[in-house]
């Protein structure tokens, strides 16, 4: 009889997912002659497409992030993740979000970017530290495809059983196009690429559509998710005002994309610079770690 199999974030598929990375490091041009090996956190205790925004982006600016947990990383990257961090935090931080409405100060990190406004607030970062969700590059990464769904309806993971939700996408079945965020994630940043108009729970379903100029807007649904509504508030504030709407089983699709909206473009070009500009402070901040993706790759398989 086969045992149980590996749940996705245990140790062992950990290491396989970033030996895969490496090894897809190791095919890139643009990392040699050698880039930066940087140990880094971001959330991966189940496969999410914003998560793995960090282990995706990297390298198109010449960094090769390797997941380490928070006690032993140096960076921290996109995703609401400030609180995993240790107070005496002395590493660097790009591009990330508090998940609560709370203060939580950094004073040993190196602040590269925050996700937003109320994050910089909140961890008592310099006032001029860059503002903006890394997810806004992912157009500056892929050329957008052609428009293949009128609606893309992206629910968080905890969303994806939700009635309202399920109401919608069956109602309209020839519009919307229900996106699972536990996809791979360039590929759900393709799919999401794919569609006119853009509903969203999860809040990288509402910064890509950002990131190409899509109309969107984000909506609360049951159950709640931890920290509220302020990951999305926080985003708003880089990007232009609050584009929340009420998702319920009686709502009219209509009357739903009567209230999507693209995001301000000068203001997410302005955020997409800042984040450019900070990648390459982050590439030029571990300079002293750079090695032949071929060598990173020999020495995780020997650890």
């Amino acid at each position: 009889m086969k045992g149980p199999l590996l749940s996705y974030d245990q140790a062992p598929r950990r290491r396989t997912r970033m030996l895969l990375r490496l090894g897809a490091a190791a095919l890139r041009p643009s990392l040699y002659p050698s880039s930066p090996v940087v140990p880094a956190y971001w959330w991966d205790g189940h496969p999410n497409f914003g998560d793995g925004l960090t282990s995706w982006l990297l390298p198109h600016f010449g960094v090769i992030p390797v997941h380490r947990v928070p006690g032993r990383a140096e960076m921290v990257g996109v995703g609401s993740i400030i609180e995993h961090m240790p107070e005496d935090f002395s590493g660097v931080v790009w591009g990330s979000g508090l998940m609560h409405d709370e203060q939580r100060p950094l004073p040993g990190a190196t602040v590269l970017a925050v996700r937003g406004e109320l994050t910089r607030a909140r961890t008592a970062a310099p006032a001029d530290t860059p503002l903006g969700d890394p997810g806004l590059l992912v157009s500056h990464l892929m050329r957008r495809p052609p428009v293949r769904w009128r609606v893309g309806l992206v629910p968080h993971g905890h969303h994806r059983s939700n009635r309202a939700v399920l109401a919608l996408a069956e109602r309209y079945p020839r519009d919307v196009h229900l996106i699972n965020v536990h996809g791979r994630t360039g590929s759900v940043v393709r799919e999401i690429a794919s569609c006119r108009y853009v509903i969203s729970s999860s809040l990288h379903g509402v910064v890509v559509a950002d990131a190409f100029g899509i109309p969107a807007a984000w909506t609360s649904l049951e159950p709640d998710l931890p920290g509220g509504t302020f990951k999305f508030r926080d985003h708003e504030t880089v990007v232009g005002d609050d584009r929340f709407l009420v998702l319920d089983e009686s709502s009219s699709l209509e009357d739903l994309l009567d209230q999507v909206r693209p995001a301000d473009r000068n203001r997410v070009a302005a955020a997409t610079g800042d984040l450019q500009r900070s990648a390459a402070r982050l590439r030029e901040h571990f300079a002293d770690r750079t090695m032949p993706p071929p060598l990173a790759l020999s020495r995780m398989l020997r650890s």
